[in-house]
Formats: C-alpha cells, sequence, structure tokens
C-alpha cells in the first residue's frame, strides 16, 4: 500500500527579508484623545496569546508585535505611557524558548523551510536560561500557558517549584518567588487593563485529543491534571477575584471572550478523510482486514448489546477515493468482552488535531508494511478529538463566557467578543482596508492572507494586529475615545528560513 500523507503548507516561493521590519502605522493629525478613559498606565493580564507567543514559541520581534504592544503604541496617542515587556533573546538570538532540558513547550520557534517545503524548528539553541531571572515590574502581564487558578497561585513564579508547580515564563518575570501573576499586575496601580483568560482552561484539553479529564463538579483546582477542564464555577469564582482586584482602584479595561477550539488550524487543517485509494486490489485488502471486526458488530447487535444507528457508526468501511481515518472512541460501547475494540471511522463531527500529520498513512514496522496508521491501525485519541470531546469543550468554553459577559456588564467594562472574531478567522476575515485574512492552510490560501502562526493555535503578527484593532474599536466605542487602528498589512506573516 502507498503511505499517504497529507503535508502541511506548501509554501515555496515566498520569502521576506526581516522577520523585524520598521513597521510605521500611517496616522493622521487627528487629536486623539482617551476619552472617559485613563491611558497612562495600561496594564495586561493574560496567557500566551497576551504575551505575543506565535510559531510554537515565545521570542523577542514576535513580543514586539503583540496585539497588547500594538494597543499601547496606539495609546500613546493619548496619553498613554511606556509598556515595558519580559523579552526573551536578544536582537541577536531571535529564536524563543529556553535552553535544553526544560519543558517541550520551551522549543525554539517554527519555521518554513522553503527548500524543504516542511516547517521545522530553526536549527539553533535557546540561550535563554529559565534561573536567569529578571523581575517586574512588566506592563505585559501575559504568562503562556496559564490557565485562570494559576493567576491567583502563589508559587507560580518560583523556581524551587519548578517544573513541577511553577511557570517558567513567570518565574522570570515575577516581583518575588512567592508572589501571584494577579498580585504583580494590580502592584502597578493600573488606570487601564485588558484581560484575555481562560482558553487554556479548554484548550490543553483540546490540543492532547481530550486525553485529560472534565473536571466540571471539582472545585479543587490542585488535583487537576494538565490537561484537564476547568471547573466553571472556579472558573467563575477566579474571575470575579481578578476583575475585583484589577478595578479596586478605579481601573477600567476591556475582557475578552475564549474562541472555539474548531476556529483554529490546529484543528481544522487535516480532514478527517485523507486516505486516498485508487486501485480495487488495496480497497479490497483493507475491508477484509477489516471483515471479522464488522461481522462481530453485527453479532452484538444481534445479541442486544448496541443499536443499529452505533453498528453503522462503527462499521468500517473502504472505497475509492478518499477515505475516513480509522480511530479509536473510548465513548463507544465497551465491547472488549465480545472481543471487539472501539473503533470506527472519523466523521466530519471529529476533528484531527495538527500534529497527526506525522503519522497519519506512515508504516511504523517495516516489516509490516500492511500496518498503516489511520487504517489497518486506528489513531489514538490523542489524535483525534472527538464530537463528544468538542461537545465538552465547547459546554464549557460557553459557561465560561457567558461568566466573562456578566461579570463585565456587573462592573460596566467593554467585551472584545474574541470568540467571534476567531470564527472569522475561521472563513475568512475582511479588514477594513478591504485586506482578506484567514486561517486556512490549505485550499490554496495565499500566504500573505494567514492570519495564523506555524503552531496552528496562536495568530501571527498580522493576527495580533487584527486583534489590536478589535480592542481598540470596543475601547473607542464604551469609553468615547479615538485611537486609530493599525495597518494590518504593515506586519509579518510567518518566519521563512534565511530571513532570521
Amino acid at each position: 500500500m502507498k503511505k499517504y500523507i497529507y503535508i502541511l503548507l506548501l509554501l515555496l516561493g515566498f520569502t521576506f527579508t526581516s522577520c523585524e521590519p520598521e513597521f510605521k502605522n500611517p496616522v493622521s493629525d487627528s487629536n486623539y484623545t482617551s476619552g472617559d478613559a485613563d491611558f497612562s498606565k495600561y496594564v495586561a493580564v493574560g496567557n500566551s496569546l497576551t504575551a505575543g507567543y506565535t510559531n510554537g514559541t515565545l521570542y523577542k520581534s514576535a513580543q514586539k508585535l503583540s496585539f497588547t504592544n500594538d494597543l499601547a503604541t496606539q495609546m500613546k496617542l493619548a496619553g498613554g505611557g511606556d509598556f515595558t515587556q519580559p523579552y526573551l533573546d536578544d536582537d541577536t538570538n531571535d529564536v524563543g524558548g529556553f535552553v535544553p532540558g526544560n519543558f517541550p513547550i520551551l522549543e525554539p520557534k517554527l519555521i518554513v523551510n522553503a527548500s524543504h517545503g516542511s516547517v521545522e524548528r530553526i536549527n539553533k539553541v535557546p540561550t535563554m536560561d529559565v534561573s536567569n531571572i529578571h523581575p517586574g515590574p512588566y506592563n505585559n502581564m501575559g504568562v503562556p500557558g496559564a490557565k485562570i487558578f494559576h493567576l491567583v497561585a502563589p508559587g507560580y513564579g518560583n523556581l524551587t517549584n519548578f517544573p513541577d508547580s511553577a511557570n517558567p515564563y513567570f518565574v522570570r518575570m515575577a516581583s518575588a518567588p512567592n508572589e501571584t501573576v494577579i498580585h504583580d499586575a494590580v502592584a502597578q496601580n493600573p488606570t487601564f487593563f485588558t484581560l484575555w483568560i481562560g482558553n487554556n482552561d479548554v484548550l490543553s484539553f483540546a490540543t492532547s485529543g481530550g486525553t485529560g479529564v472534565d473536571q466540571t463538579g471539582n472545585a479543587d483546582p490542585s488535583t487537576y491534571g494538565p490537561d484537564d477542564i476547568t471547573d466553571p464555577s472556579v472558573f467563575g469564582y477566579v474571575y470575579s477575584q481578578l476583575l475585583d482586584a484589577l478595578t479596586a482602584n478605579g481601573a477600567k479595561g476591556v475582557v475578552a471572550t475564549i474562541p472555539d477550539v474548531a476556529s483554529v488550524p490546529f484543528f481544522t487543517t487535516i480532514p478527517y478523510a485523507p486516505i486516498p485509494m485508487t486501485d480495487q486490489t488495496t480497497v479490497d485488502a483493507v475491508n477484509n482486514a477489516y471483515a471479522q471486526y464488522n461481522g462481530g458488530l453485527q453479532q452484538a447487535l444481534a445479541g442486544g448489546l448496541i443499536t443499529q444507528d452505533e453498528a453503522d457508526a462503527r462499521t468500517i468501511s473502504f472505497d475509492l477515493g478518499a477515505n475516513a481515518l480509522v480511530i479509536k472512541d473510548e465513548y463507544l460501547t465497551d465491547l472488549s468482552g465480545s472481543g471487539l475494540p472501539s473503533i470506527r471511522q472519523a466523521t466530519a463531527d471529529d476533528l484531527v488535531v495538527l500534529p497527526a500529520k506525522s503519522i497519519i498513512g506512515t508504516a511504523p514496522d517495516p516489516n509490516h508494511p500492511e500496518l498503516i496508521n489511520g487504517v489497518t491501525i486506528p489513531l489514538d485519541d490523542k489524535w483525534i478529538l472527538s464530537k463528544d470531546e468538542i461537545a465538552l469543550v465547547r459546554n464549557a468554553t460557553s459557561v465560561y463566557n457567558a461568566t466573562i459577559n456578566q461579570l463585565a456588564q456587573a462592573k460596566g467594562l467593554a467585551v472584545a467578543d474574541m470568540a467571534a472574531v476567531m470564527q472569522e478567522f475561521s472563513d475568512k476575515l475582511r479588514t477594513d482596508d478591504g485586506s482578506v485574512y484567514t486561517a486556512d492552510y490549505f485550499n490554496g490560501t495565499n500566504l500573505d492572507e494567514l492570519a495564523f502562526g506555524l503552531d496552528g493555535v496562536h495568530p501571527n503578527p498580522r493576527g495580533y494586529a487584527i486583534i489590536a484593532n478589535e480592542f481598540i474599536k470596543v475601547i473607542n466605542a464604551k469609553y468615547n475615545s479615538n485611537l486609530p487602528l493599525v495597518n494590518p498589512s504593515y506586519y509579518p506573516v510567518i518566519p521563512i528560513l534565511g530571513s532570521n
């Protein structure tokens, strides 16, 4: 059997001369005002999206192009002050990550190797050591990897807790080892803030293919695993604490809703049916391999162990043309007592995670080329976010967003509906200047239209510029300011090998 693999991004022929050109957002001679707000001390609180994380890591040139820095730049036109960030690396070693031996998330940035037509980690070794601490204060309090309860957790920045319960990014920037993220934010006495938190409370579950646990009903985050869904009551309690702390001295601000996981390329790039079969001999061979399994399903049906609908859903059949992946599904009726595994073929209701591209269609044992991942070897749970797991994520996200909107309304704060914006990214987003940006890595998408980085989860600098504009719009509408928008077309898309 041929090896069928979907290849991520056909990006040959695109180059950049620099990863950090001098962007000049043209502004008019208008008199910009803060309206009812005060931008003199802006503090941003959140996770990787606030920090400027993209292309699989955090690195200095991307931090300079974070949506929060974009926003702070526009605020300066209306009385805003300096905006400090906990930069990684220096300008000559712009690779991101930390020295080897730490967490996988601390690897250097992803780049496009145009000569190979592939996406890979840049071949440079990170030089930033976790123990090289640079305590704040920092206006950008975005901590990659943080869930909502981490923002109020003492010791999250304590090096002695690393790597078990401390975050290396916060270790570097915490004012003291046992201070919390929210303490360090509020200690600066902000006059204006943005709060975008909660993505990781569902995202880590989703990106792991749903291998974590839905902790709804468990109000003790200390018992959670790293890929679990946060209990909505915990989310609401901590979110209320965060807003109380940030507004205690009269600060105004903007909070943001949480996007649907289905709106990012990490879950939408690899189709559920990527296995083409072009000859009947191969089709017959694969179907014969599943004949006994399909026969067992009919016996289970006859014995009343499963319904007709489940028997149909579990029946595996290949045809000429494109075929769906064979996957494991723990939500199916357990038929192991009858010797039948919990497997089925994927449907349009399932999402295939981006890293699955590396194994789909491959034969792990060269001595058995007939054993093909996703065909005769069902894909493990970690490679698929099933329809049932998607429902868990969406249910939690819906409750989180309802909480965000309710608490923001009670505090009189502006709300940036980033759930809607990210969904537009998933389709096509036309900006005010007529440009179109998208999250679609396939379908002949022009590279200049991409709004997401190479990790498939985080926006690229151009996407962050669009996000900055969404924040600016709601700030202007809520607080009667007139901050100008940035021009997304002045921002880079992705790094190409040879352009740093």
